[in-house]
């Protein structure tokens, strides 16, 4: 009795694997290729403009991004930002060369990953990360400006700092070359050893926080 259900499920097993070979071979999906394994390299470059508060102040940050993409949904690539606006701080011992002010001055840059969630969607997420290194100074801006000489700024203190920023992008597909975002970021420093024209300690996080800007995106996505 044994011997004749195995027969007969071996008949079943037999017909079954038979059947499995005339059917369509079935395409293997991966997470990055696409039909037949196909990659597709693309890529784009951007302007950026963003708000910001640094060390309780209002300023305005600028810089520019570009990446490679790759099967349309992770961009890897470069990004630089610099603080545009003139951070000031009242300068009591500015004497008659110096002007009543000194003035934070900084920016930095790394490596962008970026990975974009729809993006054949007309209106999609992306989340830029910024892994890098930046410089930031106190200066002292001299009265007159001798035409001679167009050093016209004096290095109180200079300081190096580790920075990763993370953010998040709302992006609009406005044509097939163009896109324009809107994104929130934040910034976490470390390693800021800065001291101010008094000689007094800038906070390690004076450049921690949020920012909100908006970029201009062209290239091939």
């Amino acid at each position: 009795m044994k011997k004749s259900v195995l027969s007969i499920l071996f008949a079943f097993a037999l017909v079954a694997v038979f059947a499995q070979d005339k059917e369509a071979p079935q395409e293997m999906k991966t997470i990055f290729g696409g039909q037949n394994d196909r990659i597709s390299h693309d890529g784009y470059g951007a302007l950026m403009v963003e708000y910001a508060q640094i060390d309780g102040k209002d300023a305005a940050i600028v810089g520019g991004r570009g990446g490679w993409i790759i099967n349309h949904r992770l961009a890897l690539g470069l990004a630089g930002k610099g603080i545009a606006s003139n951070l000031s701080y009242p300068y009591d011992d500015a004497g008659q060369e110096y002007t009543e002010k000194y003035y934070l001055n900084g920016g930095y840059g790394g490596l962008l990953i970026e990975p974009i969630l729809a993006p054949f969607s007309p209106v999609h997420v992306s989340f830029p990360v910024i892994i890098g290194a930046g410089g930031v100074a106190y200066s002292l801006k001299y009265k007159y400006q001798n035409n001679y000489d167009n050093n016209f700024w004096e290095t109180i203190d200079a300081s190096a700092f580790f920075i990763v920023e993370p953010g998040i992008e709302l992006n609009l597909n406005l044509v097939k070359f163009m896109r324009i975002s809107f994104g929130g970021y934040y910034r976490f420093t470390s390693g800021l050893n800065l001291e101010d024209p008094y000689g007094d300690k800038a906070a390690k996080d004076i450049l921690d926080g949020f920012s909100a800007g908006i970029s201009l995106k062209f290239g091939k996505f």
